[in-house]
């Protein structure tokens, strides 16, 4: 590809880059829309399926570039030297950078190469639940990646508030796009109707759940800074009060951040616990679920807590950066403190002993997603943004 055809003929190549191949599963909707507003888009993450399937789907360029989540020097200057030899080559005008590893890598690349636009998604700060030399680390390697960016996209106001505590941005750089989250939640995908609840029926009767027993859910990755130990313990202790609990899980162990061993053990082992792994079609499992569980120690914006709203279900998450965002309090859902299992345990049995306030809160943030976080006002104001810079810093007419 040539960067000045790319230019001449009105399209601004945009690059969007995050470390894996999962993650590019969250800009579905984004990229075609970007592509629909005029950009040449080319995707970079790790090599795997998600990149591959996202690049397709969206009919945007893809460029895998293997990256490691964590520490590994030597991994990291082979990953820095293919990303420089990559944006030389692609000469972008402007270079939108997330999640840790790509931020700090991509953002170095596309300073030192001088990509006339600069952007860097903060999804989320690691360091937030991390101590000594790591912590240390983690802090510069975000306050160079905020450095390398002439604009700081934050998916949350709490996450914004952090990243000002911190000192790793000046005020004038961020922005928070409409009220958070990184991508919106398309509503109707989820949403209670008549269908998608029968089907949550038949996926109770195949998962083996009884027809009255109550269910938590919780979907994502099983790590400690999830809160799954709380979590564990807040399932102990409500089947003493429900007998016939069940705690359905939708996602795998990620080894990254263990948890416990003796965690671990019961989750493999206990039968009330019902693990599908990951699904591709969740939006039938949030009907099988009574209340969506989220004890996480962090988050950017939890886009899980939007979905099971979306689909008529309350939330009990914590008060932690970016889940105070996805949750009104008391209205979609009800907050407790960050590792306190005993509150976590009398907010879950709270929503489970009164269905007719669980559905009230399910109900208002149903409401509250097609109010506040649709996924179209979150791609213009985006595009918005990259025409607005472009125009700006890389010259080109108003359009």
């Amino acid at each position: 590809m040539n960067g000045r055809l790319s230019e001449n003929l009105g399209r601004p190549r945009v690059i969007h880059a995050v470390t894996a191949s999962g993650t590019t599963r969250l800009m579905r909707g984004q990229l075609r829309y970007l592509r629909q507003a005029g950009f040449e888009v080319v995707l970079v993450a790790s090599p795997g399926p998600g990149i591959d399937g996202v690049a397709a789907e969206e009919g945007v360029a893809k460029a895998p570039v293997a990256m490691k989540r964590t520490m590994a020097p030597l991994q990291d200057l082979r990953s820095l030297w293919r990303l420089w030899r990559l944006v030389r080559r692609l000469r972008p005008a402007l270079v939108n950078f997330g999640t840790a590893k790509a931020g700090l890598l991509m953002g170095i690349v596309s300073w030192a190469v001088r990509v006339p636009c600069r952007v860097y998604t903060v999804h989320g700060l690691r360091l937030e639940t991390t101590r000594g030399m790591k912590r240390w680390i983690l802090v510069r390697t975000e306050r160079i990646a905020c450095r390398c960016a002439q604009q700081v996209i934050c998916v949350s106001e709490s996450v914004r508030r952090r990243v000002l505590e911190l000192g790793l941005a000046r005020r004038e750089q961020t922005v928070v796009l409409g009220a958070g989250s990184f991508n919106g939640v398309e509503a109707d995908r989820f949403a209670p109707t008549p269908e998608r609840v029968k089907a949550g029926e038949r996926l109770r009767r195949e998962l083996g759940i009884p027809p009255e027993a109550p269910v938590i859910g919780f979907v994502g990755r099983l790590t400690k800074d999830k809160g799954i130990p709380e979590l564990i313990e807040a399932f102990i202790r409500l089947r003493r009060r429900f007998s016939e609990l069940r705690l359905l899980w939708l996602g795998r162990f990620d080894d990254t951040d263990p948890v416990p061993q003796t965690t671990r053990r019961f989750v493999l082992s206990d039968p009330g616990i019902v693990n599908p792994g990951y699904v591709d079609d969740a939006p039938p499992y949030y009907q099988v679920m009574d209340v969506l569980a989220l004890p996480t120690y962090r988050e950017g914006f939890p886009t899980v807590a939007l979905e099971a709203s979306a689909a008529g279900k309350p939330v009990v998450a914590t008060r932690a950066t970016g889940a105070v965002d996805a949750v009104d309090d008391g209205i979609t859902g009800l907050l407790v403190p960050v590792g306190d299992a005993q509150a976590l345990t009398e907010a879950l049995g709270r929503l489970l002993a009164d269905p007719g306030l669980a559905r009230r809160m399910g109900r208002a943030g149903e409401e509250r997603v097609r109010r506040e976080f649709r996924r179209e006002p979150i791609w213009q104001e985006l595009a918005a943004l990259y025409w607005d810079l472009l125009k700006e810093r890389a010259r080109l007419p108003s359009r």
